[in-house]
């Protein structure tokens, strides 16, 4: 029983944002679990290298190239799906980016584009997603937030007001569409170790205040995020709704 609960067979996912780092990791999680993914990326090499290395591990993969940010490539590429009979059963909404800059130097224009790819992709995709899903009666969304949808830091402003917005356009969502039976949730990450921390992991005096401030006393790795991904996929999730789960090593646990 408690093996089907987790399986994921017969069901397509889509991960945005999927050629590496914790979208990666979330695809080939779910993949495992036994769902069909569907990858994306702004397409090029990059996903179709992604594509080529699921496809050898046995997994079915297929491509969506689309920028997040641009909402009539969103609409086109969920049409080309529906022509193509592919049913996303699944969406996580993990496209992201970081800006670090102090406010009084930051552009609006940077921070429009922050705001339009972490949080306004994430509203854009999921109402597409879930125009498909109502129908059905089924449906579960997953969005990727941070420890600073609860905390701020400085120079990352535009970065924490959308991870903050994430939360409560999972909150959102449930509110709308958990009579139709989909489960909007979000995860969470704390600090890991990924590309996009990289300039952070390189750093000295950060990496020892990571570590210092985790009661774990290490970052986190992406593929530490699939369990809670492959749970909030499954059936296994189906009376949770609206909430977030921190899979930050402690962090917002401790002072």
């Amino acid at each position: 029983m408690s093996q089907t609960l987790f399986d994921l067979s017969g069901r397509t996912a889509l991960v945005t944002g999927s050629t590496r780092g914790l979208g990666r990791a979330i695809a080939e999680g779910l993949a495992a679990a036994g769902a069909a993914v569907v990858l994306n990326g702004t397409g090029g090499e990059r996903l179709a290298t992604a594509a080529a290395e699921m496809r050898a591990k046995g997994y079915a993969v297929r491509e969506a190239a689309f920028d997040v940010t641009d909402e009539a490539a969103v609409t086109e590429a969920f049409a080309r799906l529906d022509e193509a009979g592919v049913v996303v059963d699944i969406l996580v909404n993990n496209a992201g980016m970081q800006l670090r800059k102090p406010m009084v130097e930051l552009s609006t224009p940077e921070w429009q584009k922050v705001i339009d790819t972490n949080l306004t992709s994430a509203f854009v995709i999921g109402r597409e997603a879930a125009r498909r899903m109502i129908p059905r009666g089924r449906g579960k969304i997953i969005n990727i937030g941070s420890l600073t949808s609860e905390l701020a830091r400085a120079t990352v402003a535009p970065y924490t007001v959308a991870k903050g917005g994430i939360k409560m356009l999972t909150r959102a969502m449930a509110a709308e569409w958990a009579a139709d039976g989909i489960q909007a949730n979000a995860i969470g990450p704390g600090y890991m170790l990924t590309d996009m921390n990289k300039p952070l992991i390189e750093n000295p005096a950060f990496d020892a205040w990571v570590k210092g401030r985790t009661p774990s006393r290490r970052w986190g790795k992406p593929e530490e995020l699939i369990g809670t991904a492959v749970f909030l996929a499954s059936a296994a999730s189906d009376y949770v709704n609206g909430q977030i789960i921190y899979v930050d090593g402690g962090m917002l646990a401790v002072l």
